[in-house]
């Protein structure tokens, strides 16, 4: 059984209170600590995973039967969720002890800010063969703290430009390495005058949702000169940055189509795929899935171009890994680290290569993957994958100090709501429900508030 939820969408009317309520709403399971769970923890030998619902995902559960096959005393039952659900699901789970999960998939964002609430069981001691140095260094920093690991990669990810190369090529565009978000706006209406394409010029995260468009809006503000607060937790959503960042964010989304608003990462994969636009700034991960002739309609019409700039010395390249970790609260540790040392060792890489090909393993996570010969032939977007990787710096994410770390997102726990919120007013932005001007000040206002807690808490 696959439990599936129902994705809720939000209004697209916001008054500020409902913005402060939205932003704080998320803080509760992060806060609790005296809830009690309706159901503790049970060793009933079944490995209970959750896990987000994505293609290198659902490709892990269908090769896991020939883990099962190695280990027949193991039982494993899945819970695949949209990214949004997971995190909910498995947030409130792990804040109360309830114990449900004995893995849980995390997002670099939460496993240092769980690790350090002592939610999860450290993973520096796997064995030998599991070969944790292979782990690239940026990776493996970007999921612990103080120097304890506290979840093992999946994969990992950057941002880069993906687009049609057949396109650019009949309107005579030239898209350099390193594009700027200039020359995006420059080719979006060069390419909507082809009389040989019909989908949009562009594909962009217009979804609300602090995973969502915020984590592109955000890794655009950084290549502004843009951050989110200054040292001493100022918002800085009312500086000539965020108002560039804006600027550029409508403007590429007057040639995203109709339905932008209603477009994330997953919608705008299937559209690529499908050959329904251009252009698109995202996730390194998508490279194999946009370049693979079973699933996408254009896979021979791909060029890779770096994540763009403003023209300064910060990109737009940002970093995410979705890891593996085991909550305390599990009462199966020693069967959940070998699990999480199948699916994210050498091992599966083999496995997924000799079943799949060398360009579907998940990419981003060890060194040894970038110095295959079988991979880097296989899969074009390689080495730009492993560049961007390697130069984000979720230390220094932007020009100016800030007092955070995070490249799309600012690593507090309060940046689920925050974020949401933010992203909310970008997208009425888009949909023509609300000025520049008003989004940026309301975004101003709410992260203000939230400020005040961080302040309190600091």
């Amino acid at each position: 059984m696959r439990p599936r939820g129902a994705r809720l969408r939000a209004g697209r009317r916001w008054t500020r209170a409902t913005v402060a309520a939205g932003s704080v709403a998320v803080l509760g399971a992060f806060t609790a600590c005296s809830t009690t769970a309706e159901e503790g923890p049970v060793d009933d030998g079944v490995l209970t995973i959750a896990t987000v619902e994505n293609g290198d995902i659902l490709r892990m559960q269908e090769l896991a039967d020939q883990y099962l096959a190695d280990h027949p005393d193991v039982e494993i039952e899945w819970v695949t969720l949209p990214e949004g659900e997971l995190r909910q699901r498995v947030t409130t789970d792990i804040a109360t002890g309830a114990g449900q999960f004995d893995i849980v998939m995390l997002g670099a964002y939460e496993t240092t800010i769980w690790g350090g609430r002592d939610w999860l069981v450290p993973l520096d001691d796997m064995p030998a063969e599991y070969e944790l140095d292979d782990v690239l260094p940026t990776v493996r920093e970007a999921l612990s703290l103080d120097g304890s690991l506290y979840a093992l990669p999946f994969y990992a990810e950057s941002s880069f430009t993906m687009y049609r190369t057949d396109l650019f090529e009949a309107r005579g565009i030239e898209l350099p390495e390193q594009p700027t978000w200039d020359d995006l706006l420059a080719a979006a209406p060069e390419i909507s005058f082809s009389s040989s394409f019909t989908g949009d010029p562009f594909c962009l995260r217009g979804k609300p949702g602090w995973g969502e468009n915020t984590a592109l809006i955000t890794a655009m503000a950084n290549s502004y000169g843009g951050r989110w607060f200054d040292e001493e937790w100022t918002p800085q959503l009312d500086s000539e940055a965020w108002a560039q960042t804006m600027a550029t964010y409508a403007g590429l989304g007057t040639y995203a189509g109709a339905d932008v608003a209603e477009q994330g990462y997953n919608e705008n994969l299937a559209r690529f795929q499908a050959g329904e636009c251009a252009i698109w700034v995202d996730a390194t991960a998508a490279g194999s899935f946009v370049t693979d002739p079973e699933v996408s309609s254009v896979a021979d019409d791909v060029g890779f171009a770096a994540a763009p700039d403003a023209g300064g010395d910060r990109g737009s390249n940002w970093l995410w890994a979705w890891a593996l970790a085991i909550p305390t609260s599990s009462v199966q540790q020693e069967e959940a680290r070998d699990f999480i040392g199948w699916a994210t060792g050498p091992e599966y890489s083999e496995l997924v290569a000799a079943e799949h090909g060398w360009a579907h393993v998940p990419p981003g996570t060890r060194t040894s993957l970038y110095e295959n010969p079988d991979y880097l032939e296989a899969a074009p977007f390689a080495e730009l994958t492993l560049a961007a990787i390697e130069a984000a710096d979720p230390e220094n994410p932007t020009t100016e100090p800030v007092p955070y770390t995070g490249i799309q997102y600012v690593a507090v726990p309060e940046f689920q709501g925050m974020g949401t919120a933010v992203g909310q007013q970008f997208t009425d932005v888009l949909t023509g429900d609300r000025t520049p001007e008003e989004a940026l000040e309301n975004s101003q206002w709410v992260t203000a508030k939230i400020a005040e807690r961080i302040r309190f808490i600091e």
